[in-house]
């Protein structure tokens, strides 16, 4: 019971769920559908995604990072796992609209990217976020509702392109190709999700990532 208290304490922190892990790099040991294994340090993570994020995850056996979410209840601790830290931060805006858990979160942003939600919330397209599984008229409204003044196109436009710019770590080639897939009419979170599907991006030419990259495109 001790140890229970603890865990739970440690994932709620100031902010219920928020704090517990930042994200998670290991070996992708499996994948489904609606869910991710990593490993990292001998120890497997179950993740949950969505079908979205398991079709941009490299192949089992390579190396994967996924920026998370720990959801804690009185009965479960779960992981929801995103490709991006935008796609992250979208999540926790959503499940801060009443009536929105984890799972509606992540069933919204399994339908639509972050730009395309934020465009549907400041147009008031209500019908778009509706076509989520699980998600109502009313709730698609809740959401614009609550969520208009917290978004905006400048979000939208600089969301993910800052994360790669803000990343050290990566490559000049990396950068270029995400900013070549704009030029090609490319939405930004679209493009940094299929330049980060692409093994070994770091070493590659930015020709060669633009070849690999378009295969998650299309």
């Amino acid at each position: 019971m001790r140890v229970w208290l603890w865990l739970v304490d440690c994932a709620a922190g100031p902010r219920k769920g928020n704090y517990m892990y930042a994200y998670f790099k290991g070996i992708l040991a499996a994948k489904e559908p609606d869910l991710a294994i990593i490993e990292v340090n001998g120890i497997g993570y179950n993740i949950r995604i969505s079908a979205g994020t398991a079709s941009l995850l490299p192949s089992v056996g390579e190396e994967a990072k996924l920026y998370t979410y720990t959801s804690v209840r009185e009965d479960a601790i779960a992981l929801y796992g995103f490709l991006t830290k935008d796609d992250l931060d979208v999540f926790k805006l959503l499940i801060g609209v009443n009536g929105i858990g984890p799972k509606g979160g992540q069933s919204i942003l399994s339908v639509m990217s972050p730009d395309e939600l934020r465009f549907a919330i400041l147009s008031g397209d209500a019908k778009m976020i509706a076509k989520a599984p699980g998600i109502g008229s009313k709730t698609a409204q809740r959401i614009i509702l609550d969520m208009k003044d917290r978004v905006s196109l400048e979000d939208t436009l600089r969301a993910d392109a800052g994360e790669i710019r803000a990343d050290a770590s990566v490559s000049d080639s990396v950068r270029e190709s995400v900013e070549a897939l704009t030029a090609l009419g490319y939405g930004m979170t679209e493009a940094t999700r299929a330049v980060k599907a692409v093994k070994d991006a770091e070493q590659m030419a930015v020709e060669d990532i633009l070849k690999a990259s378009l295969k998650h495109l299309i």
